[in-house]
């Protein structure tokens, strides 16, 4: 396989905080990874043996022409053909707000890695919560730039949702943060509330129940 080429663009805040999350040398899924840069990014600080599925045809090409290990996939309907504890890390980097059935992704991504780590933005963000109050129509933030009728995200959730979806599909949660829109974590780990109030984005990084 041809040599990597250096991802130049800026690092998103969640890829940043992924990386910090996985451990070197580890077997990594990023499903939904896009144009690759953050397997690029983990590939560069962390060693790990990355692989990725994306749904864009042109986007896995640009992936496969940088040199990553990328094949074109759903992450709705081709998950369920991944053995059991083929990684040490699934990822889904904003993208589960955007699957037709998150339940089932989320529960396949905790079968397919021994760890899964899931970043989202948060729909229970103030801001958003005034839009709501306010103008009465669905909020657009530089978060969730798109109007209703033309975004993917078709279940977006608040931070407090997706702790009930974890406990849901009888995982549990090692590590969570949430982040502004800076990439800057909050400085309130202990209170879901406060997290859920403040926090624009959150990654969380989950384990199955014991």
């Amino acid at each position: 396989m041809q040599k990597a080429v250096p991802f130049t663009g800026q690092q998103r805040a969640d890829h940043l905080l992924i990386a910090e999350m996985v451990a070197p040398g580890s077997r990594v899924l990023d499903v939904g990874c896009g144009d690759g840069a953050l397997l690029q990014l983990l590939a560069e600080t962390k060693g790990v043996d990355g692989r990725g599925v994306e749904l864009s045809r042109e986007k896995v090409n640009l992936c496969v022409k940088r040199g990553l290990s990328v094949i074109q996939g759903d992450a709705d309907r081709d998950l369920a053909d991944y053995p059991d504890q083929a990684f040490d890390y699934a990822v889904l980097s904003l993208t589960i707000q955007a699957t037709r059935d998150p339940k089932t992704v989320l529960a396949n991504l905790l079968r397919i890695g021994e760890r899964a780590i899931v970043s989202f933005p948060n729909f229970g963000h103030w801001m958003i919560r005034a839009q709501l109050l306010f103008t009465g129509r669905m909020p657009m933030t530089p978060n969730l730039p798109e109007p209703w009728y033309t975004t993917a995200d078709a279940h977006l959730c608040t931070i407090k949702d997706f702790v009930d979806l974890v406990a849901l599909v009888e995982a549990e949660v090692e590590e969570a943060v949430a982040f502004n829109a800076k990439g800057q974590r909050l400085p309130i780990r202990r209170s879901l509330s406060l997290q859920n109030l403040l926090g624009e984005k959150a990654v969380f990084k989950l384990k199955r129940r014991a």
